[in-house]
């Protein structure tokens, strides 16, 4: 959509706004995940922290933030919960207790094994390829880059 050959109502039409395809379709997401989660006990957000962990293990609750974009109000209530239902545990830096690591705990490792069919049920319901997926999962880390730079 050039915004030269396009009036300003039609740039402001709800569906020719990028921003609402995102957040809607966002929204579609967290409610496809919902189910399937449930399952696993998880909210969307406690997924969301269980595959930062499951890839790294022993995460800085800082570095924990930084890497899911969530701002510490938000994740140590989240981190509270994971570790209440027995998934990790918090464990303060022995050279600087300010520190605190997150460690997946047995059954924290366990649940990945659990969780291996989550992304199979996003693929059925986009009707998606796998390289279908890799391309517009890169091309809205891509955007997503732009706009962080922008603000």
């Amino acid at each position: 959509m050039h915004s030269a050959s396009v009036s300003s109502d039609e740039m402001l039409k709800l569906d020719n706004q990028l921003c609402f395809a995102v957040y809607s379709a966002s929204l579609a997401m967290t409610r496809l995940y919902k189910p399937v989660l449930e399952k696993l006990q998880l909210t969307y957000p406690q997924y969301l922290v269980m595959l930062a962990l499951w890839e790294q293990d022993g995460l800085m609750v800082s570095a924990l933030g930084e890497r899911l974009s969530l701002d510490s109000g938000t994740l140590t209530p989240l981190l509270k919960r994971l570790e209440a239902n027995g998934y990790v545990a918090r464990v303060r830096d022995v050279a600087d207790e300010r520190r605190v690591h997150i460690t997946l705990t047995a059954a924290g490792r366990k649940l990945k094994a659990r969780a291996a069919s989550v992304p199979g049920c996003l693929m059925a319901a986009t009707e998606c390829s796998v390289p279908e997926l890799i391309a517009l999962t890169q091309q809205i880390q891509t955007l997503r880059d732009r706009i962080k730079k922008a603000a």
